[in-house]
């Protein structure tokens, strides 16, 4: 049985002395992992702005943190049962890791549809790999139903203690890198990340501001602490699926509340463009989720008091989604251009735009022709255009060019 859903929860669930034991339980094992500069976004707030690399941690996120302490204060007749979980991603390799070292045998549920390299890398740590329905709420319920099955203690992602006092160790550590830092920025899932965030800093300078963020496709963390008590939304698709949860955790809500903690929502277009300045700026590689915070500086930049340090949460990304992302975020970024035009059919046409592209300096990527639609005359041929600008200023300059000249476009 998942015994953790019986601790009763207090706004005191997690004290500072849990994280800074959890601090000394997994020093031995978890990287401190670097803070780096960011000349871009410390233009963007007016100060001093830095990222807080758990991309670079083990496993590849800061989930190893609260699975480690989680697991290594089970009893030993505990860990002699195994654990299990359910993930789709960062959570799964963090138990499964954790569960190696401390000599636990793992069984992890992740739906059907889960990346190919989280898949790989869960069994690659040793853990038991069982694809289960088309969600990760399938993967859960069938993760519970093991644990009663079997007695395994089931390991949740983020409501529980010792979850969240291992990912307060963050930011014990964020403090210690940069001690005048007044705001944290922290992507916000369940809440387990920044709720043992906010345990640690505020014990060590409650002046300082921790600020959740979630995608606005998924977002009950507003709702619900303007409510007073944890509330479901109905989620709809976003890219950064690794904070995709539709509703907060107990133990994480209540230390939130306690707090009077903030959390403010990205768009699609912020993600995918805290993503392209990541990969770009900071050559950094992260996940859509793990980017969620710089998003939120790029969205929301004078909300944020200086110094500040942006918590890049994970860096499992899938190189085939990393592709289409990037694409996604040139566009947002105005350096990539997709539009439909019309031609005349006939020998030259596509030349001479081909031609006006190279001589406004826009690099064409792609090409593709529709002759045969219903909405064509005769004569006609409908060209699709992927091209590669140099902002988008440079945008602006192309399509006024372009339209200028006769061309007709279109861009839905």
């Amino acid at each position: 049985m998942a015994h953790f859903y019986l601790v009763e929860i207090t706004p005191g669930a997690v004290s500072p002395e849990d994280v800074t034991a959890a601090r000394k339980l997994i020093i031995d094992v978890i990287s401190d992992t670097p803070l780096l500069h960011s000349r871009v976004l410390s233009e963007a707030v007016g100060g001093p702005v830095f990222l807080k690399c758990e991309n670079l941690q083990r496993t590849g996120s800061f989930k190893v943190r609260g699975a480690y302490n989680r697991i290594a204060r089970l009893a030993e007749a505990e860990r002699a049962r195994g654990v299990v979980a359910a993930s789709a991603g960062n959570h799964s390799q963090g138990v499964a890791f954790a569960a190696g070292r401390l000599g636990c045998a793992a069984t992890v549920f992740m739906p059907a549809g889960a990346p190919l390299p989280k898949v790989q890398a869960t069994r690659g740590y040793g853990a038991e790999v069982i694809l289960h329905g088309t969600c990760v709420e399938d993967a859960v319920t069938e993760a519970m139903a093991f644990a009663e099955r079997t007695g395994a203690v089931f390991i949740h992602p983020y409501d529980h203690p010792d979850i969240v006092a291992g990912q307060g160790t963050v930011g014990l550590e964020v403090v210690e890198q940069c001690p005048p830092v007044r705001t944290v920025v922290v992507p916000a899932g369940g809440g387990g990340l920044v709720a043992g965030v906010t345990v640690a800093v505020k014990s060590l300078d409650p002046a300082i501001q921790v600020v959740g963020v979630q995608a606005e496709s998924v977002a009950p963390y507003p709702g619900s602490l303007a409510a007073g008590r944890p509330l479901a939304v109905q989620a709809t698709p976003t890219m950064a699926d690794g904070i995709a949860v539709s509703s907060p955790g107990d133990v994480p809500f209540g230390i939130l509340a306690a707090h009077a903690g903030r959390v403010v929502t990205v768009s699609e277009e912020s993600l995918s463009r805290g993503l392209l300045l990541c990969l770009e700026r900071a050559k950094q590689v992260v996940e859509p989720a793990g980017a969620a915070g710089v998003a939120a500086v790029l969205e929301h930049a004078r909300d944020f008091v200086p110094p500040a340090v942006v918590v890049l949460s994970g860096g499992n990304i899938d190189p085939l989604l990393l592709s289409k992302l990037l694409r996604h975020g040139l566009s947002a970024a105005g350096r990539y251009l997709a539009f439909r035009c019309r031609l005349p059919d006939r020998p030259g046409s596509l030349a001479k735009l081909l031609g006006d592209l190279a001589d406004l300096g826009a690099n064409v990527l792609e090409v593709s022709h529709e002759r045969l639609a219903p909405r064509l005359h005769v004569d006609e041929v409908e060209v699709v255009l992927q091209v590669e600008t140099r902002g988008p200023e440079h945008c602006g300059e192309v399509i006024a060019a372009l339209r200028a000249s006769g061309y007709s476009l279109a861009f839905a």
